[in-house]
């Protein structure tokens, strides 16, 4: 059980991406387009990632509708996901040569409203495989009443089905039924605790007991409580809607769900964050009353939603994750 003392760090100025990029003429410069030609590639490198369905004999709690889901990229040039209710799994493996055996599966965030299916998804997958880790991208159910029986159950039954699913195909591509963790941002990290809090009882046809207990957690910025105090809002009402009962709030409050079988867990957060940094603070003191190892890294400034890149610091968390995993022995 350790506490990292964050590194004090000045502010590091990004050049981002721009929002746009036009084809270049004949005429323009090759600078121009080899740019273009960078993102045009790996606009292919993504497209080429294998993608499956989450279910194959019929997603449960559903109800049958057209499919409304689309994407849009905001003016900072973030990829939003709407209106899922097709869950999907993109496969990302690493290279046999560099292949740890470990894997984890990525629950991007948005408030259980939408997803930032890419710089808390896509990128973060690539970034495992440098690493040696396979990672799956999940595109779990938003709660919604008009194609679910039951919404507030529905993303929670896509994270238990991805487990199952990833541990019982784990010998397919290269991953030890050992070293699956989930990961999650945002609301996705109240999923991802959720996950790791709840696996004692299935939400999905698991007929031949496969574990849905996931080996670790990584947290980034996560939603954990839905109590009045320090809860989301936002999220819970997402989830549960605007009546929730108070047995309810407590039984998706995840830092009130831990115990002995809770897996250990990295968390980041920054301290400025307008979802409150005592949601990873609470979460963490938990695990540590249960004997749980964990990792806890706070940010003095950075705010929500940075993704991988936290602009107003130089430490990259996920080093240090990678660090941790090695650690807890996941990764050689």
């Amino acid at each position: 059980m350790k506490q990292v003392v964050p590194i004090k760090s000045s502010l590091k100025k990004l050049n981002p991406f721009a929002n746009e990029f036009c084809m270049p003429t004949l005429m323009a410069s090759l600078k121009k387009y080899t740019i273009f030609s960078m993102l045009f590639l790996s606009g292919l490198v993504l497209n080429s990632q294998q993608v499956i369905d989450l279910y194959s004999n019929g997603i449960p709690n559903s109800i049958q509708g057209p499919n409304e889901e689309f994407s849009d990229t905001t003016a900072d040039g973030i990829l939003i996901v709407h209106k899922t209710s097709h869950p999907t799994l993109t496969i990302f493996l690493p290279s046999s040569s560099n292949a740890t055996g470990a894997a984890v599966i990525i629950c991007p965030g948005g408030g259980y409203g939408i997803l930032a299916a890419a710089h808390e998804g896509y990128d973060v997958a690539k970034r495992f495989n440098e690493m040696g880790i396979a990672a799956f991208v999940l595109k779990y159910r938003m709660p919604n009443s008009s194609t679910m029986i039951n919404p507030e159950i529905g993303p929670l039954q896509d994270a238990q089905r991805a487990i199952q699913l990833v541990r019982s195909r784990s010998k397919e591509w290269g991953i030890s039924k050992n070293k699956i963790g989930i990961m999650g941002f945002s609301a996705g990290g109240h999923l991802a605790a959720s996950a790791g809090t709840h696996f004692n009882k299935s939400y999905i046809d698991n007929r031949y007991k496969i574990s849905l207990r996931p080996n670790f957690m990584i947290l980034v910025y996560p939603v954990i409580s839905f109590q009045d105090s320090i809860g989301h809002m936002g999220s819970r009402e997402n989830l549960l809607g605007k009546n929730a009962t108070t047995e309810k709030i407590a039984f998706y409050s995840n830092e009130l769900q831990v115990t002995a079988k809770t897996p250990p867990a990295f968390l980041v957060h920054a301290k400025d964050d307008p979802i409150k940094v005592e949601n990873s603070l609470m979460f963490a003191e938990a695990l540590k009353r249960n004997g749980i190892a964990y990792e806890l890294y706070l940010y003095e400034k950075g705010g929500h939603g940075y993704g991988m890149i936290n602009p107003s610091s130089e430490i990259k968390w996920m080093d240090l994750v990678y660090n941790w995993m090695q650690k807890m022995k996941m990764i050689k």
